[in-house]
C-alpha cells in the first residue's frame, strides 16, 4: 500500500530503506525520551522482532525516509491475536511536518484492514509530542506504569496508550 498526503509518501518499509530506519531509530535513542533502549539494533535483529505486515516509512517527494512505524506482536496466545504494540519515529529535523500522523494513519488502515482490534504503545510521560500526536489519532492513556524501568541509572515511568478500533467488533 502507498498513499501520498501534500509532500509525503508513506510506504511499505522494506530493507532498502534499513540504513536510514535505523539511522532515525538510533537519533530517538539519543535524545534519550523515545526507548529504554540504548543502542538500534541491526537490520536483522529489527526485521526479525517486527511484524513483516504493518510496518510504513514516510518518505519526502525525493524518497528520503522522514520517519517510520512498525508493530510488533505482543502475545503468543490466541487471545491476543488483534492486539499489537507499535513504534513510531520520525527524524527529528523532519517533525512537525504531518510525518506522524501520516503513518499513524497508514497503520489504522493497515491493522483495521487486518481485523487488529487495538494497537498499543508505552511512552516516556516526558515526550509530550508523541503523547499528542497519539492523542489527536484517537489514542486513549490507560495509565501508568511507575517506575517500571531503569534508563541511564534513573528510574522511568511509562505511560500506557491504546487505539481500540470501532469498526472491529
Amino acid at each position: 500500500m502507498t498513499t501520498t498526503t501534500g509532500a509525503l509518501r508513506i510506504t511499505e518499509l522494506t530493507a532498502e530503506h534499513a540504513q536510514d530506519v535505523l539511522a532515525i531509530y538510533q537519533l530517538g535513542i539519543d535524545e534519550g525520551n523515545a526507548t529504554f533502549e540504548t543502542t538500534a539494533p541491526t537490520w536483522e535483529a529489527f526485521d526479525a522482532a517486527k511484524l513483516p505486515r504493518h510496518r510504513h516509512v514516510a518518505l519526502d517527494t525525493d524518497g528520503r525516509v522522514l520517519g517510520w512505524i512498525a508493530t510488533a506482536e505482543v502475545s503468543d496466545r490466541c487471545a491476543y491475536a488483534g492486539v499489537v504494540e507499535h513504534s513510531v519515529y520520525v527524524h527529528p529535523e523532519t517533525r512537525r511536518r504531518g510525518a506522524g500522523d501520516a503513518l499513524l494513519k497508514a497503520l489504522i488502515a493497515s491493522t483495521e484492514a487486518a481485523g487488529i482490534w487495538t494497537i498499543q504503545s508505552g511512552i516516556f510521560p516526558e515526550n509530550t509530542a508523541s503523547l499528542r500526536l497519539h492523542q489527536q489519532a484517537g489514542f486513549r492513556v490507560i495509565g501508568t506504569r511507575e517506575r517500571i524501568g531503569r534508563h541511564h541509572g534513573t528510574w522511568r515511568d511509562v505511560v500506557l496508550i491504546e487505539r481500540r478500533s470501532p469498526t472491529i467488533t
